[in-house]
Formats: structure tokens, C-alpha cells, sequence
């Protein structure tokens, strides 16, 4: 059976395709408490970006596949926050020996006797590492692997909960369900939350240059943009998988200042045949526009931040028929906003 990749956080990484197989590898560490940044202490692992005749690109990050391909892209792309007190996992635990990786990664640090005898002598009876032929578990080779935890990069709150020592699954048994954050469908798919990226949300504006006070500015957003994106998270290893899909339903406008009013008054815009809020055409500047605001005072030498966040519909399918909804996640920009009063001429 071959070796599992047990890969690091993968870099920002360009690949150029031509009609061919493009992969890239990079060296990083494997420990039962992997730190995706590039800062552990144990070599001989691999992160992986594969690129297939389609473009389809795929990153192994932390012992799990994520397929980018129907992500967001550009340069104003950026992650979604839970609408909720819910974050993605901060850690998880997925396959990450084989037996024999198992002996070869542990065995070095006991002859190192960097760890204490007493605990060595532990590890080794864990495993039955005198036993040559049953020892971490080589007679189960090719039907189950050893599993251990991944951090998130960023060390987000809880990074450090996943702390079990590493534990056998035989292969086609679900983990123990006692072991929070073990991958599972679910757990790929809050992971693939993570990994969703969607379009930056500065809205258009009509008049663009300023608008005026006590003039109508209307709003909207390019609709060929905002459509639905999805990672698709999986374990090639135990034959698991899960799409995490964001669907756009509603923009919410927030002036920048309390002298204003919102079209509509909520200030919530909803997707409508597949666009948030309408272009403004010649002839329409008194109109009550589907999407905007309306300023009733000057900003006088400086702007007012017009706030535009996106709320995006997250929802979830998975192997064996899995599947359900996960937290709306928002992400927004603010943009500088010039609001000039209407001149008028006195005869």
C-alpha cells in the first residue's frame, strides 16, 4: 500500500499547465500535532498540488484533499465569517501512518532518548514494538491506518484541543466516536468551509463620481460574479468526501452615517433572476431604486464608509449520503463614499 501524504499548510503556488500533469512537492514535517506553518521539527513528509488536464487543481493540507477548482478567484476574493458563534475545526485527526511509517517515524526518537526512558518504555509497550511481526499493528498492513491530529495555520482559538496520541482504525470502521474533530463527512465539510473563498462585495454606484444629497444612489453588484462556489474536502485514504457550497442571497448596506436611508429601509437586498440589486439607467435618477441609499447631508471635505456585506447560504453533501446545512457566512468591504450638496443658482 502506499505511503499516506501527511502534508504541510500548502504556500501560495502558481502552476502553468499545458495539456499535462503538473506537480508540485515540498518538503514539511508529520507529528501527531502538526503544525500546518512550516515550523515543526520532523521531516520527510509531502505537500502536494496537483494539476489535472481539466486545471482541476487539488492541495493536500493536514492529511485532507481540497479541490479548488469551482472556488472563487481573483484578487479581491477573500474567506466568509460565520454569521453564528460556529468556526470551522481548528484541529482535526485524519490517517497519517501506514505500520511501518508509524515505526520508522517513532522508533528514531526513542534511540534518541530525548524523551525519557520511562516514557520510551511506555510508547514502546503501547505499540508491542518488541513483537517484529505484530508490532504497531504490521499484521493489520493494508487494512487500517494509524491516525493523528492537524492544526489549523493560524492557531485559531481551540487549535490546541486535538492532543490524543496517535490511534488505529481498521479500515472501513468509522473513528471512535469519542474523539471530537476525527474526519468523518461532516468534519470534511466544516473544513471545506474554511477553504471557500467568494468575490470582494464593493458595490457599484450610480452617480459614481459623488452622489448628491437627497438624491437617490442607486446600488448593485455584478451579477456574473456572485454565484455559487464550493470546495469539495476528501480522505482518498478511507474513501470520504463532502462539498461545502455557497449559495449569495443578500447584500446589506450600511451608509456610514445616521443621516441616511436605505432602499429598501432594512437595508437588506436580496438576490433576485441571479443579481443583488439593479444597474441604473438614463433617466431614472428620481426613482425609488431596488437597491441603494440616499444621503441627507453633505460629507463635506472628507467620505462617508459605506459598509456592503454579502450573506452567503452554506450548505453540504457528503459520501453515503450525507449532508445538511452549515452556518451563513458574510464578507464584506467598506468603500469610501462622496456626497455633495446640489448647487443651485439664484437670479
Amino acid at each position: 500500500m502506499p505511503a499516506l501524504t501527511r502534508a504541510m499548510k500548502a504556500l501560495p503556488v502558481t502552476l502553468m499547465v499545458s495539456g499535462c500533469l503538473s506537480v508540485l512537492v515540498l518538503p514539511g514535517p508529520a507529528r501527531a500535532d502538526d503544525i500546518l506553518d512550516g515550523n515543526t521539527q520532523n521531516s520527510g513528509t509531502e505537500q502536494r498540488a496537483d494539476t489535472g488536464d481539466d486545471g482541476t487543481v487539488s492541495v493536500t493540507v493536514g492529511g485532507v484533499v481540497f479541490d479548488r477548482s469551482k472556488n472563487g478567484s481573483g484578487g479581491s476574493v477573500g474567506p466568509v465569517t460565520s454569521a453564528t458563534s460556529w468556526s470551522p475545526p481548528a484541529c482535526w485527526y485524519a490517517p497519517k501512518f501506514n505500520p511501518q511509517e508509524l515505526q520508522d517515524y517513532l522508533e528514531p526518537i526513542w534511540e534518541a532518548e530525548s524523551t525519557g526512558y520511562e516514557w520510551d518504555a511506555k510508547q514502546r509497550e503501547k505499540y508491542n514494538a518488541k513483537d517484529e511481526k505484530k508490532g504497531f499493528n504490521k499484521d493489520k498492513t493494508g487494512k487500517g491506518f494509524w491516525w493523528g491530529s492537524y492544526v489549523n495555520e493560524s492557531f485559531p482559538p481551540g487549535w490546541d484541543k486535538c492532543d490524543k496520541d496517535y490511534f488505529w482504525v481498521d479500515e472501513g470502521d468509522p473513528p471512535p466516536a469519542d474523539i471530537e474533530n476525527a474526519v468523518t463527512p461532516e468534519v470534511l465539510a466544516e473544513l471545506a468551509y474554511a477553504e471557500i473563498r467568494v468575490p470582494g462585495t464593493e458595490v457599484t454606484l450610480a452617480p459614481a463620481e459623488a452622489t448628491k444629497v437627497n438624491l437617490p444612489t442607486w446600488a448593485w453588484l455584478d451579477g456574473a460574479e456572485f454565484k455559487p462556489v464550493s470546495v469539495t474536502a476528501s480522505v482518498p485514504e478511507i474513501g470520504i468526501n463532502a462539498t461545502a457550497t455557497a449559495e449569495p442571497v443578500s447584500l446589506r448596506i450600511v451608509p456610514g452615517t445616521p443621516d441616511a436611508e436605505t432602499y429598501p429601509a432594512s437595508g437588506v437586498c436580496e438576490i433576485k433572476d441571479g443579481r443583488i440589486g439593479a444597474p441604473y439607467e438614463k433617466g431614472r435618477a428620481n426613482d425609488t431604486p431596488p437597491c441603494g441609499v440616499k444621503y441627507l447631508r453633505s460629507s463635506g471635505e472628507g467620505t462617508f464608509p459605506l459598509q456592503a456585506t454579502v450573506t452567503w447560504e452554506i450548505h453540504w453533501t457528503g459520501s453515503g449520503g450525507a449532508g445538511g446545512d452549515l452556518p451563513d457566512g458574510t464578507f464584506g468591504a467598506t468603500q469610501d463614499v462622496v456626497v455633495q450638496e446640489i448647487q443651485a443658482v439664484n437670479r
